[in-house]
């Protein structure tokens, strides 16, 4: 590898990152649009995200008297964490720098940082609220995790890789037809992310119903710009669940080199596919209804299901078919 080959990478890998940040409120605005035109509502400005990041930043932040360093760490280390992993995914190139880093396992272990981390600023405070958030939130990630590993092995069985870049090139030169096995984990994977991103019908983004609320009552006793990092990066967990979902289940569009008209042409279709995927999340959550906590287990159960139904049917009829 030259010189320039690394350059160019890297200077590729730096716009993916800077593509993450921007992009991830303006997805989270987009569906927030779009659910309400589909609930004939007024709807929110686009860039609302973005205005409301900008308030908390310049807001003070207060912290309560037996907050420990953890409390303050924990949005710094939640938000790189998400950062990282939706930079990774490999949906603007597979030629980037991070490449050879970007695994599924390693993948699904930034995810799992970010899960503890925000638990235990949840409990750290000693709040009823913040603690039943966080043991509704590990009770979550418990059931969601495997799911979502198991959904990645039967790409990696495909692919005969867990890199993220490795199965895309391989299934973007497939025809998807030939795999029926896909299609439950498509549904599986649809379903493990609408419970890690606390969407209906596992928890309601915006509610504020202590009695009901998972991630929102996790974060009720942050303000200012640590609350700020903690709602955008949730905003890149989002992003970064369609960008692994437009990888595995769409993977046509995305540039195999870095030169700038397969990147324009690449950055165009992933901007095209993520737009109707808000659209279709807007559409679940308006035609959906929540369910009830206790449910959800069972939500997460058929996802488990589902996406080892996928693996068997991958090797008992596609393996030498």
């Amino acid at each position: 590898m030259n010189a320039y080959t690394l350059f160019t990478q890297v200077l590729a890998q730096l716009a993916a990152f800077a593509a993450a940040l921007v992009l991830a409120p303006l997805l989270t605005g987009w569906i927030n649009q779009c659910r309400a035109w589909l609930q004939n509502r007024s709807a929110p400005p686009l860039l609302q995200t973005y205005y409301t990041l900008h308030k908390l930043f310049h807001k003070d932040v207060l912290l309560a008297h037996n907050a420990s360093p953890l409390f303050r760490a924990a949005p710094y280390i939640i938000f790189g964490c998400l950062a990282l992993a939706a930079s990774i995914v490999p949906t603007l190139s597979t030629d980037l720098a991070l490449a050879p880093a970007a695994d599924a396992i390693a993948l699904v272990g930034l995810f799992a940082v970010a899960r503890v981390f925000i638990a235990l600023a949840g409990m750290d405070v000693g709040t009823s609220f913040g603690t039943l958030g966080a043991r509704r939130e590990m009770l979550i990630g418990f059931l969601a995790e495997p799911a979502l590993l198991m959904v990645f092995f039967t790409a990696s069985l495909i692919s005969r890789s867990t890199s993220l870049s490795t199965i895309v090139e391989t299934l973007a030169h497939r025809e998807f037809a030939i795999y029926p096995s896909l299609a439950l984990a498509g549904v599986a994977f649809t379903m493990v992310s609408l419970a890690e991103n606390a969407r209906i019908p596992v928890d309601n983004p915006t509610t504020h119903l202590e009695l009901t609320m998972i991630h929102e009552a996790m974060i009720l006793e942050y303000s200012g710009r640590h609350l700020a990092l903690i709602e955008w990066a949730a905003s890149l967990k989002l992003y970064a669940y369609s960008c692994l979902g437009i990888a595995l289940f769409l993977p046509f569009g995305i540039a195999e080199n870095l030169g700038p008209l397969a990147l324009a042409a690449s950055l165009f279709w992933m901007l095209v596919k993520l737009a109707v995927g808000g659209a279709a999340l807007a559409l679940i959550e308006t035609l959906s209804a929540k369910m009830r906590i206790f449910r959800a287990p069972e939500f997460l159960g058929t996802a488990f299901l589902l996406a080892v139904l996928a693996m068997l049917v991958h090797l008992l009829l596609e393996v030498g078919a």
